[in-house]
């Protein structure tokens, strides 16, 4: 790890303007990607600034009926709020199958929706990355590619997003709210908030420098019957080949996301008109511009049989 200067911020405005004051400046609170990251050297921040003691730690109801989730609350704290578990479920189980107890109690919301891609790749500084290093090449790209999307990607980059609760969050129209270094307030969309890699695979949100999440709220309870659903490796502690998070009303409708496909949490609005239809006609619309590897075309029939496993679970 390479040595770094540190401070405390005591506002996010504070914050957020320290960090566009520094190139290369990182935002630390769970830390429980960023300083692996920075023990590899892949993260070379020359300064840190803690954001854990800025109040973003709660859960509190909106006016109009929704939730809203400050940036520092914990996974742990998130997922086991009777107000989630009851209203929003599906992030709940979301975060449930995300990590272990340990990362949980540590990772934070914003944490989450930031983390980098675990791509083997970005992870060996000796191989081509245009994540890492814009410009080198992607050594994934006819390399081994079992993990990696199947839509959304580029020539570029072809590495997949790891939250699962991002996935959640996508599936629910969530909204991240952010303060700039100038003070300035913005809120965007989660389909915004991720960007596909294009050519540049290196910026990885719509947040500009020193911007800094304050919190995620989410709109009034859908209803229906919630579920997530996880296909992995093993069975505990590893990330999504695919995952599947949805929402299915009793007369059949609903909606649906994907992860472990893409860039960033994969949901495409327009196919979800066919719902009621099953499983393989949701599928055949999500993935019609699919691109799979050799090594990964599995994960299209894989992501509608999970479909299938999430619908069937949803009416039983």
């Amino acid at each position: 790890m390479k040595t770094f200067t540190f401070e405390r911020a005591t506002t996010p405005a504070q914050a957020a303007a320290a960090v566009a004051a520094r190139p290369g400046a990182r935002f630390v609170a769970g830390g429980t990607n960023l300083l692996d990251l920075m023990k590899l050297e892949i993260e070379t921040p020359p300064h840190l600034v803690d954001v854990t003691g800025l109040g973003l730690d709660r859960i509190e109801r909106t006016p109009d009926g929704g939730v809203r989730v400050g940036a520092l609350v914990r996974n742990t704290d998130l997922a086991s709020d009777r107000h989630i578990r009851r209203d929003y479920a599906v992030l709940s189980r979301a975060l449930l199958a995300g990590a272990s107890g340990q990362l949980r109690n540590m990772a934070t919301t914003a944490g989450n929706l930031l983390q980098r891609t675990r791509c083997p790749y970005f992870y060996d500084t000796n191989m081509a990355c245009n994540k890492r290093n814009p410009g080198s090449g992607c050594s994934a790209i006819g390399g081994i590619s079992r993990q990696h999307a199947v839509v959304g990607a580029s020539d570029a980059c072809i590495a997949t997003h790891p939250s699962d609760m991002a996935v959640a969050l996508r599936l629910l129209d969530a909204k991240v709210e952010t303060v700039k270094a100038d003070g300035a307030q913005r809120v965007i969309p989660i389909a915004d908030f991720h960007r596909l890699p294009g050519n540049t695979p290196h910026i990885e949100t719509d947040l500009q420098p020193g911007e800094l999440i304050t919190g995620v709220t989410l709109p009034r309870p859908l209803g229906g019957t919630q579920v997530y659903r996880k296909v992995r490796d093993r069975a505990s502690y590893a990330f999504a080949l695919v995952s599947v998070a949805a929402v299915v009303q009793r007369d059949g409708t609903g909606r649906a996301a994907f992860g472990g496909v893409a860039h960033k949490p994969w949901r495409v609005e327009a196919a979800e008109a066919a719902m009621a239809k099953g499983s393989a006609a949701v599928a055949n619309r999500v993935f019609a511009d699919a691109r799979p590897t050799h090594d990964n075309a599995f994960k299209l029939q894989l992501a509608e049989r999970t479909l299938a496993a999430v619908l069937a679970e949803s009416r039983s």
